[in-house]
């Protein structure tokens, strides 16, 4: 597209900041609106594996990431004691490395210099309150009374996205799994130099992600009621409690939490937004359109590619809507097939009940999973 464009990103999470770097490194006005008071990511830690890093690289912050965080190429499976049954190498998309561990607040950090760097403007505080697409353009007005004319709008903003209840009602809300992802970080077993997974039996499993030299997380997945919310007093206490069957680096790295502070409960939801992502000039990306669980490790990877093929295809399109059209044609096919393969996993590990297509999809396994995900997007 030969003109340049004034495109409003509402979220300042993982593929917001990266499509504000994308879009403004050529030549675009962008601005970010950021609910939070600043870029505090919540959460632990990240797996950037190599298709997510190759867009790291394709927009200038890749040697960035693998500095502030722990690089490693090689999945380890144990046994519930820590001995390793298997070690599988991980694949490269180009010459991007294999995966990246890296802390949440370190990424946000990375990707906020980076857009600003590039020209983009942050504006924290604030979102969307009133929204007209006139097919020409969107005024929007935000919850701090501003005002302003855009070409485009996209919404980075998450699984509990206000702009796709905005634009598509509660027919896409949030759907739970049964199933809550909890995670701490502890210090850094000097074995511990890639993922480390190991089961116990079946919905019984513990990873152990090194995300710098000195740190790592535990994560474990397990079974939730929907109204359950852990104890802020002994959420540490209830972590134990779900893992009392393993032995060896995970019961270590258990030891190292003493208190409830660190702990992260989140509960694991799926959002498929089956009518087409954009409405007019507003369009949704990352999990506002198509949230997974994180099984194959690859919720934000597919964020950031959203958000690199956005730009991309806004280079090559005479306008927006054929822009936006050719773009949900390159990612609604692989987005489908991430989210169809991690709730597939989830059922393997859990002993849910599958359907024929999941089993096909299962054939593939998870390492089968990350040669097809290192393909061109």
């Amino acid at each position: 597209m030969a003109t340049p464009l004034r495109v409003l990103v509402h979220g300042g999470g993982i593929g917001g900041l990266t499509l504000a770097t994308a879009l403004a490194r050529r030549g675009h006005t962008v601005e970010v609106i950021e609910l939070r008071d600043e870029l505090d990511a919540l959460g632990v830690g990240i797996i950037q594996p190599s298709n997510a890093l190759h867009v790291m690289r394709e927009i200038g912050v890749l040697d960035d990431c693998l500095k502030a965080g722990f690089e490693w190429e090689v999945l380890t499976i144990a046994d519930p004691a820590g001995h390793t049954l298997a070690e599988i190498p991980q694949p490269r998309m180009d010459d991007a490395p294999s995966n990246n561990g890296i802390p949440r607040p370190a990424l946000a950090q990375v990707l906020g210099n980076a857009a600003e760097a590039a020209g983009a403007t942050i504006r924290f505080g604030a979102t969307i309150s009133e929204l007209t697409d006139d097919g020409q353009g969107v005024d929007v007005t935000l919850s701090d009374g501003s005002a302003g004319r855009w070409d485009l709008v996209v919404g980075f903003d998450g699984i509990g996205s206000p702009l796709r209840t905005r634009l598509y009602g509660e027919r896409y809300a949030p759907q739970y799994t049964g199933f809550a992802n909890w995670r701490v970080t502890v210090p850094r077993q000097e074995r511990v130099r890639g993922v480390v997974m190991s089961t116990a039996g079946q919905a019984a499993k513990a990873l152990l992600t090194p995300i710098t030299e000195e740190l790592m997380y535990l994560g474990t997945v397990f079974p939730e009621s929907e109204d359950f919310r852990p104890d802020p007093t002994r959420s540490h206490e209830q972590l134990k409690e779900r893992l009392p069957m393993f032995s060896g680096p995970v019961a270590e790295a258990l030891a190292a939490v003493t208190g409830p502070e660190n702990v992260v409960y989140s509960r694991i939801s799926q959002v498929t937004v089956e009518e087409p992502w954009h409405v007019g000039r507003v369009v949704l990306a990352g999990d506002a359109a198509h949230a997974s669980t994180p099984h194959i490790a690859q919720g934000a990877a597919m964020a950031v590619e959203d958000a690199l093929v956005l730009a991309q295809s806004l280079d090559t399109a005479p306008d927006v809507a054929t822009a936006l059209d050719a773009w949900e044609e390159r990612r609604r096919p692989r987005a489908m097939w991430v989210q169809a393969m991690s709730r597939a996993v989830l059922k393997q590990e859990t002993g849910g009940e599958t359907t024929p297509e999941e089993d096909e999809l299962l054939k593939v396994g998870i390492p089968g999973a990350a040669h097809v995900l290192v393909k061109p997007y």
